[in-house]
């Protein structure tokens, strides 16, 4: 008599088992996923919260019922006020009072001689300057001190001879002029000449161009700039000679 008995699933053949397997694979996911999709559909969705600002102004009735809403007030701070500017009623402009009188001057006219012997310059010096200091002789067109001429060499007669008039007398012409670099005169002015009206100091400044004067000494220094007068002796015949005399 045969005997008849269920298989055991080790006892299956292996394609069968692995089929099986992957079925029930299967259908887990797909369980799977029906569950996703099911809470997909339930769950809200999330709103998007918008990231500009939204201001909303409300009116004045509506802000008296919103106690938590904080009204900002600007402070105003005050401006101080300009000092009101009082003009006077009678405006009065004090007249300085008239100057006084000015009295007359009289002039009193001195004559040449006078007015030389009134120079202090011409007075003698006393305790004052040095051995080898030049001799002041007076002063000069603005006032500058004016030394006695010391020649470094004496006109000849030719350079003299060229500038005297024609018929000039015997006589004398006496300029001033301002010492120069390379013992040299120049601005040259005519002070006095004897006689008078013989042009005779006008032929000494056309010809002290040239002169060959030392400048003045003063302490041991030269005083190149200075003023110097200078006198020419002019004999008959037009012939001249260098004094270099001072007033």
């Amino acid at each position: 008599m045969s005997a008849y008995r269920t298989s055991s699933p080790s006892e299956r053949p292996p394609f069968r088992r692995r089929a099986s397997g992957l079925a029930l694979a299967l259908a887990v996911n797909l369980g799977l996923f029906l569950i996703l999709l099911g809470l997909g559909r339930v769950a809200p969705v999330a709103e998007k919260v918008p990231r500009t600002l939204v201001v909303d102004l409300i009116p004045e009735s509506r802000s008296a019922q919103a106690p938590t809403k904080v009204e900002r007030k600007s402070v105003e701070h005050p401006h101080p006020k300009p000092p009101p500017i009082v003009l006077p009623a009678k405006p009065t402009i004090a007249v300085p009072p008239p100057p006084p009188p000015t009295k007359k001057v009289e002039l009193v006219e001195l004559s040449k001689e006078d007015m030389a012997a009134g120079d202090i310059g011409n007075l003698p010096k006393s305790g004052s300057g040095s051995a080898g200091d030049s001799e002041v002789v007076g002063r000069g067109p603005n006032g500058e001190t004016l030394y006695a001429a010391q020649w470094a060499r004496h006109p000849t007669d030719a350079e003299l001879g060229g500038y005297i008039p024609a018929n000039a007398p015997d006589g004398w012409g006496l300029i001033a002029c301002r010492t120069i670099p390379g013992d040299r005169v120049d601005d040259c002015i005519e002070l006095d000449q004897q006689p008078r009206g013989s042009h005779l100091a006008s032929s000494v400044r056309q010809a002290a161009w040239q002169f060959r004067i030392r400048p003045p000494r003063k302490n041991g220094r030269s005083l190149v700039g200075s003023w110097v007068s200078i006198r020419i002796d002019y004999e008959r015949l037009g012939r001249g000679s260098g004094s270099g005399s001072a007033l």
